[in-house]
């Protein structure tokens, strides 16, 4: 096979067959925030089918107001944690490695919504995603609270037997309001420059490195776009990213997950190179790409709406990679819809893979 993508990656306790991974995507399958059986069926189908490394859909970590959604997993209920293992389990058994997306939903969550809907929702200055404010900024003990309950899950992880750790900082999430100038209004040591409100993250970062040990790997997902503005950008010079980055490496993040809509868009003028392709210049640190990867068509927002894509081609991707701009290739949609996609692709069978569907997005096949 001549092909990169199936080139072996390592990246300290991590050793990975190919450079596929699949992507994080919220399922809302699992009732009570368990995780059950067929969450467990879903996730080994995909490791039995060829994926390097499954990155699970987000899992919230133990705060009131982390979730919005109770069938959305969570990764702190014992018995969540116990459908966790069996997810493990499972995956492990087909000869797959898999990591937990760790995740706090932050001022995105709907008032009244979730496991817990009279919870407060927590946001770094308290603002909703139109700017206004609706709630009190999160005091310098909620940020402690929730800076442990990221690393309290990440202990269990390791207990639990997963390979590797995901934070999600992407996305307009909690973590992204943090970065982003619009959501945090903070004058404190989480808030002010660029660089300063990396703070919140980088913390999270060491926190978890305390509890996983120096061998384990942390991947941080992060994106310019966010849910409420998708224009938005946090850096919009290689310079500015490269200042932004700088204090996360710092803390220790081992991948940068570069989450972009489409891979193929070059991130700033005067170059060809991506998000994912721009971190790793910067920072010298593996990166995954990812963004409508193997579709043509609707992108994943779309999607939601009811829109479905067309098999894309790989031939610009695998260039891309052949030039080792990135490291790794997160697959979100086109695995969902056909848990063979990577042995497909390794065989070269293109005629055989499955186009995505907006129903697909309705089960766990």
């Amino acid at each position: 096979m001549t092909s990169p993508l199936f080139r072996p990656f390592t990246a300290k306790s991590l050793s990975l067959p190919n450079r596929i991974v699949m992507a994080p995507m919220t399922r809302s399958q699992s009732p009570g925030g368990v995780p059950g059986p067929a969450v467990a069926e879903y996730y080994r189908r995909r490791a039995e089918g060829g994926v390097g490394l499954i990155v699970t859909e987000g899992t919230t970590v133990d705060r009131p107001g982390a979730s919005s959604d109770a069938k959305v997993p969570n990764f702190h209920a014992p018995e969540s944690l116990a459908g966790w293992k069996t997810v493990v389990e499972a995956v492990h058994a087909a000869g797959g490695l898999i990591a937990p997306q760790l995740w706090h939903v932050g001022m995105m969550r709907r008032p009244g919504s979730g496991p817990n809907p009279d919870a407060r929702s927590d946001g770094p200055s308290g603002l909703s995603t139109s700017g206004k404010p609706v709630t009190e900024p999160m005091s310098e003990a909620d940020i402690a609270d929730t800076i442990e309950a990221f690393a309290k899950a990440a202990a269990a992880a390791k207990a639990i037997g997963f390979d590797a750790i995901e934070v999600h900082g992407a996305h307009g999430y909690l973590i992204d309001q943090f970065f982003w100038d619009k959501a945090n209004l903070r004058r404190d040591a989480y808030g002010g420059d660029m660089v300063a409100r990396t703070r919140f993250a980088a913390d999270i970062v060491r926190a978890i490195r305390t509890r996983v040990g120096a061998d384990m790997p942390i991947i941080l997902r992060f994106s310019q776009w966010k849910q409420q503005d998708f224009a938005s950008r946090l850096a919009v010079t290689p310079d500015a990213l490269a200042a932004f980055l700088q204090p996360l490496t710092d803390a220790g993040v081992d991948i940068f997950h570069c989450s972009t809509r489409r891979f193929w868009e070059p991130e700033f003028e005067a170059s060809t190179l991506n998000l994912a392709g721009w971190t790793k210049k910067l920072t010298g640190v593996p990166t995954i790409t990812v963004g409508s990867v193997g579709l043509k068509g609707a992108d994943f927002v779309s999607s939601f709406k009811g829109e479905g894509s067309e098999v894309g081609e790989l031939d610009e991707l695998e260039a891309m990679l052949a030039r080792d701009e990135f490291d790794l290739v997160a697959v979100g949609r086109a695995l969902i819809s056909d848990a063979n996609w990577a042995a497909k692709v390794r065989e070269r069978r293109f005629g055989e893979l499955a186009p995505f569907s907006p129903a697909a997005l309705a089960s766990l096949a």
